[in-house]
């Protein structure tokens, strides 16, 4: 900026400073925790209080629907996840020992980052999380938590169930990898992730290979809402579907999106919703990729969503 200024009343004036519109500190707290190799993330969600109720009610079920699912990826990480989880939870809620001992914040550390990556495993490296705390204090925490609801069978003392949740932790051989990606490896076998049981790998590709259409131009994705198991010698896929496995929690993803349909903001949008509804009950996976068609078509709606078995990296097969 350059100026002619004149100054009366004084030798020595200093220059004008520009008048600079500065912007306030954002004082948002985007970071609430840390730990581990783990940061705790908060969003800003510009816009969101000038939707219309409507948009906000259909926000609200979709985020019923997507929370209907939350056990069922943990089971889908490893089929001990939810046991440990409960154990652990209750743990942290019924503890009656000294809670700012050490061991128990490295026992905290432990369960964060067990919830953070939905199961015993990082989340991206797929490897065994290793506790810093012992055996025995772990046996402690369990033993010193006697309002604690844990997991037991019927008949089962809580001594037998230290002993089995034990090596479930602290075993560093025993389902070490999640996802298990070395080829001179049987990868299926070797991943502890819960899409497959009692099979191996060349039994699951023969499988696959006896039912897949090769004359078919748009074939289905096999295998996307299915885990894979042997039974009475032969091999099977349970179907993730109201009626099949999982059903108790797809019933719920299922109330949820028909009532998102009543709200839905425009009719792409409703028939979409319907689509997956129906993949869903039926489980027919073309029905699925007509659903995703149907979705990816809805490109006027303010409030998108994504629900459904479509990642596919959890598996070590893909």
């Amino acid at each position: 900026m350059t100026s002619s200024l004149l100054y009366f009343g004084c030798q020595n004036p200093e220059p004008k400073k520009e008048v600079v519109n500065e912007q306030p500190a954002d004082t948002f707290q985007y970071q609430v925790e840390q730990f581990a190799d783990i940061k705790i993330l908060r969003y800003k969600i510009p816009g969101f209080e000038e939707l219309s109720l409507q948009q906000k009610t259909l926000l609200y079920y979709l985020y019923e629907a997507a929370q209907s699912g939350y056990d069922i990826i943990w089971d889908q990480n490893y089929k001990n996840n939810l046991l440990i989880r409960t154990t652990l939870q209750q743990i942290v809620e019924k503890y009656s020992g000294d809670r700012k001992a050490p061991d128990f914040e490295k026992f905290m550390v432990y369960v964060k980052r067990v919830f953070v990556s939905n199961g015993i495993h990082h989340h991206y490296a797929s490897d065994k999380f290793k506790p810093e705390f012992s055996q025995e204090y772990f046996a402690n925490l369990v033993k010193n938590s006697p309002e604690a609801a844990f997991p037991l069978s019927q008949g089962q003392s809580l001594e037998d169930f230290t002993k089995i949740i034990l090596p479930l932790l602290f075993d560093e051989k025993k389902d070490s990898k999640k996802i298990e990606q070395d080829t001179k490896k049987d990868i299926v076998a070797a991943s502890a992730t819960n899409f497959y049981e009692g099979v191996t790998q060349k039994m699951v590709e023969k499988y696959y290979n006896s039912i897949t259409d090769r004359n078919d131009p748009h074939p289905i994705s096999y295998g996307l809402n299915s885990k894979v198991v042997a039974e009475k010698g032969k091999v099977v896929e349970k179907v993730w579907k109201v009626g099949g496995m999982y059903t108790q929690a797809i019933e719920k993803i299922v109330y949820w999106l028909e009532k998102a349909t009543t709200v839905a903001e425009n009719e792409a949008q409703k028939k979409a919703l319907e689509k997956l509804i129906e993949f869903y009950k039926t489980g027919d996976l073309r029905t699925f990729d007509t659903y995703s068609i149907l979705w990816l078509n809805d490109t006027n709606s303010t409030v998108d969503f994504v629900n459904g078995f479509i990642e596919v990296y959890g598996d070590p097969l893909g």
